[in-house]
């Protein structure tokens, strides 16, 4: 056992682009069997072992979980397996978001311990779920808080706003004006709390006078425009009326490219709102949701969660460790992963270097070769590889090639 091709589970969850519109549909295309409906939304491909979506063994009914269980100091390397108890420790995705998701944030290994001891049928695990993303596309998201002189100002600017935190802004504009560190971030605190806990029949009155107010026609933006108008406007058209739409007013905006990468810890507040990602995280599914959702909100929960860190949304990016021309590896402060960038010209063959654990591979974009010893197996958009410890790969490009490898050492 060196290299093992997978067929892996997509969902359809309602937020997800439509038909080939959508990534994860696309690759999940090369699955035996799948026939991608055009009308039918293609939200997220799983990789990985986790209940919820299993990977298969290609063209079997053998999950691969069942593979790293009979043998798992083979599959995931003695270390790995001893850390992680013999399971594998990360989960690997494909996003595809055409509609917002909700404002969000992931427990820390405590309280995902809590939670699920407390609420199991809402948080079926207890580990915690960092998670780093990757665009594959133009991107938008929010993550984290911006600047406290940002969010005093929007406060100036829109009334709508302003009018939702009545209570808080006063001792909010005091803070960030002369507090300390501490009294900011409880400043911060009481304001999201105001906010997000804020009486549905009064937050339909002010979303209301917002979009009013930014669909003038001086206001019109295009499908990627980050403005805070304009992003009024998409919100809106995705879940109206709802409380998340004045976190653009809160929470940093994103704007990536592909190859640009963010990272979110635990207890870190964020959205996706538009485009395709992948991104790798810690074998969990707990998420404490508070808005842009029709799915159950954990708003005290959340509110009490979140560290309240603020700043500008260039801290949240990562930059790569360019390894050679043609492996950059994205490494989080976490031990469960990192992943690996590879861009291999047409014609071109390189080397993946042996690693003491498990890997998951997924083409991008390109054809070509996966050659593990005497072993040749082919590449093309959406294949997917599991690939044990100790073993050295190459890509031999027919086209221009580029593949994502997650990865636990």
């Amino acid at each position: 056992m060196s290299a093992i091709r997978l067929s892996c589970a997509v969902n359809n969850y309602h937020w997800g682009k439509h038909g080939l519109a959508s990534k994860a549909a696309q690759f999940a295309a090369t699955n035996p069997g799948v026939t991608v409906d055009e009308e039918q939304t293609y939200a997220e491909l799983w990789m990985g072992t986790h209940p919820n979506g299993p990977s298969m063994v290609y063209g079997t009914d053998t999950q691969l979980d069942d593979v790293i269980s009979e043998n798992a100091s083979v599959a995931l390397g003695a270390s790995v397996s001893q850390r992680y108890n013999g399971n594998l420790p990360f989960l690997f995705k494909v996003l595809s978001i055409e509609k917002a998701l909700s404002i969000q944030a992931h427990p820390d290994k405590q309280l995902a311990q809590q939670l699920h001891a407390m609420r199991p049928n809402d948080y079926k695990d207890g580990n915690h779920k960092p998670e780093m993303s990757i665009a594959l596309t133009d991107f938008i998201a929010l993550s984290g808080f911006r600047p406290l002189d940002e969010i005093a100002a929007f406060l100036d600017v829109y009334p709508e706003f302003s009018a939702l935190v009545s209570g808080a802004a006063p001792e909010f504009r005091r803070a960030v004006a002369e507090g300390t560190d501490s009294e900011r971030r409880s400043a911060l605190k009481a304001l999201f709390a105001e906010l997000m806990m804020a009486r549905d029949e009064d937050v339909r009155k002010q979303v209301e006078a917002l979009v009013a107010r930014v669909n003038e026609p001086s206001c019109n933006g295009t499908e990627l425009d980050v403005s805070e108008a304009a992003l009024v406007r998409r919100l809106n058209s995705d879940y109206p009326g709802d409380v998340g739409i004045f976190c653009v007013f809160m929470l940093n905006v994103l704007r990536l490219r592909a190859g640009d990468a963010f990272y979110m810890g635990p207890n870190d507040p964020h959205a996706y709102i538009y485009g395709d990602c992948i991104e790798c995280m810690a074998t969990s599914d707990n998420v404490v949701r508070a808005g842009l959702t029709p799915k159950q909100r954990d708003v005290q929960v959340l509110v009490d969660m979140l560290t309240y860190d603020y700043g500008a949304p260039s801290h949240k990016l990562m930059q790569p460790e360019h390894k050679s021309s043609v492996h950059a590896v994205y490494n989080p402060p976490i031990d469960e992963f990192s992943v690996v960038r590879s861009s291999v010209n047409a014609g071109e063959r390189a080397d993946l270097e042996a690693i003491d654990g498990p890997r998951i591979l997924l083409v991008a974009e390109g054809s070509g070769t996966l050659c593990v010893g005497t072993d040749e197996m082919p590449l093309g958009p959406g294949f997917v590889y599991f690939v044990c410890p100790s073993t050295v790969c190459s890509f031999a490009a027919d086209t221009a090639l580029v593949a994502y490898t997650a990865q636990c050492e």
